[in-house]
């Protein structure tokens, strides 16, 4: 069976995923034509809008760097742990961001902020997530070339989120510490410097549609596909950045809220499609259990079926060679008894011997080596195989067979392995009786004159009406030893005959076994 794969790093998506990335990136147009014409409208001030919007950004953010890690740890891959990290970075950032917003909660902002601290740190957000998707795509690309190695190095998690955490760090003490060292952004608390607004804002347009060249040029996954949409919101949300003059406008609460959506966007598709993919691996690991389970019972089926149906004439050459060294072993030994107790011994290694070879026909479900044979004379035979068990369990043996039923097709040895098995199940459930005499009926007689149909009855304890359908049922018993396949393999050898075997229960007591074989002429 071909490998699935089942990652998003490199599942291809599908016309629904497609469909619904192109209905998103449509709903962000749609909200930048809304926003674009009324962008300079003065709104009031909203002190607690920042810390809100960062706080859902940074939880939805560490989600998205937490599946892209998962995902990077399980294909050992190193484009994922980058893109990872970036995230991780980018969800870092968010919280000196909102402490050292203006207004948010002190007027100058926390950590020792400056005028510009803020502005630079969400600028170094914007760079790091084109980047870390140029790096994702490139080392994507190095991944997918054939290695020497037998198995690729592990990918180093740990590292990339060691990274984020200091970049994130570095870039904080930089918009603090060294606020004097970076261009302005904001020349007050509200208004912009608009040229260093057009380099960034240039910079960062430039940066995204090389990230998004790159992705289109290489097979593209699901997650290639919604990290085009992040992109495009990104481009989006620059455009839009682009013609602002000040904070706390309309535009400029649509700008935050934008990005919001689209990370909002990003972290549920992606834990759908995670979540769609990892059950669709439980699945085939339940698929995968299931097959060895059949694989395991077929395998014990087999095995049951060779010590049920070899055990028979086995024993039967062991009393028989006992009963041999019996007779050998007496002070004048009976000669004569031992050899005919040798020869059913004999008999008895090459039935043996025939059951063996006819069990993986059986199994195999191939043709049998078939020929006309009267039911009639099986059944005798057979009887007097059992003549020993059936006088040392005190049943009586009652035959009323038709002598002008038909010949019918089989495999001799199959049908007898069908027939030792209703007689032996037939004498061991009479020997829980005490009170009635032990008797076992066998009738045989012709069917609408196409078929023979032969019954074995007994005045044994019977089965439970509950239970009789259940019998020939694999694994199915009523005895407390037994393996629950001897009926069932006897209804599979009759049915490959194209019969049928059914039970019912007697008039008074004990049980019917129904045998019905078609003609051989038929």
């Amino acid at each position: 069976m071909a490998h699935e794969r089942l990652g998003l790093f490199d599942t291809p998506p599908g016309r629904q995923e497609i469909r619904l990335s192109l209905a998103v990136v449509g709903l962000l147009v749609g909200a930048l034509v809304l926003v674009f014409p009324l962008r300079d409208t003065q709104l009031g001030e909203i002190r607690a809008f920042i810390p809100l919007i960062d706080a859902f950004m940074l939880f939805s953010e560490l989600i998205i760097a937490t599946l892209l890690y998962a995902q990077a740890k399980v294909f050992r891959s190193r484009a994922l742990t980058v893109l990872a990290s970036g995230y991780a970075f980018a969800a870092l950032i968010l919280v000196p961001h909102a402490l050292t917003f203006p207004g948010a909660f002190t007027t100058n902002g926390l950590l020792g902020a400056g005028i510009n601290t803020t502005a630079w740190l969400a600028i170094f957000r914007r760079f790091t997530f084109p980047i870390a998707v140029i790096s994702y795509a490139l080392l994507k690309s190095a991944d997918s070339v054939p290695r020497t190695e037998p198995r690729r190095p592990a990918a180093p998690v740990i590292q990339g989120l060691a990274g984020a955490i200091v970049l994130a760090a570095s870039g904080t003490l930089l918009t603090t510490g060294g606020h004097d060292l970076l261009p302005p952004i904001f020349l007050n608390n509200r208004d912009t410097v608009h040229t260093s607004l057009l380099i960034v804002n240039a910079v960062t347009i430039l940066l995204t549609t090389t990230a998004m060249a790159l992705l289109f040029r290489q097979d593209k996954s699901v997650l290639d596909m919604w990290l085009l949409v992040a992109l495009s919101a990104w481009i989006l949300q620059s455009l839009l950045n682009l013609t602002l003059q000040t904070r706390f406008t309309l535009g400029w609460y649509g700008l935050n809220g934008m990005t919001l959506a689209a990370s909002f966007i990003i972290m549920l598709a992606l834990i759908a499609e995670t979540s769609w993919l990892y059950s669709r691996l439980a699945l085939s690991a339940a698929v995968r259990d299931r097959e060895r389970d059949t694989r395991l019972m077929s395998v014990d089926a087999v095995t049951a079926a060779i010590s049920h149906e070899v055990g028979q004439p086995l024993n039967a050459s062991i009393n028989n060679a006992t009963t041999a060294l019996h007779w050998l072993s007496q002070t004048r030994p009976n000669v004569e008894k031992a050899i005919t107790a040798l020869r059913d011994t004999i008999d008895d290694g090459r039935r043996t011997f025939d059951v063996i070879k006819s069990i993986r026909g059986i199994f195999a479900k191939s043709p049998s080596a078939s020929a006309e044979i009267s039911l009639n004379e099986l059944v005798s035979e057979t009887t007097s195989l059992l003549d020993r068990e059936l006088t040392g369990h005190k049943v009586s043996l009652e035959m009323e067979l038709d002598e002008s039923v038909p010949m019918v097709l089989a495999d001799r040895v199959q049908l007898q392995r069908v027939l030792l098995n209703l007689f032996s199940n037939a004498i061991e459930s009479l020997d829980a009786i005490h009170d009635r005499p032990r008797r076992l009926a066998v009738r045989s007689a012709t069917v609408g004159g196409k078929d023979v149909l032969l019954e074995i009855s007994d005045t044994g304890s019977g089965i439970p009406t509950d239970q009789i359908a259940k019998i020939f049922d694999p694994f199915f018993t009523t005895k407390e030893t037994g393996t629950g396949l001897g009926l069932s393999l006897c209804r599979t050898i009759v049915e490959e005959h194209g019969g049928h075997l059914w039970a019912s229960q007697g008039e008074e007591c004990g049980t019917v076994l129904h045998l019905q074989l078609p003609r051989s002429d038929l």
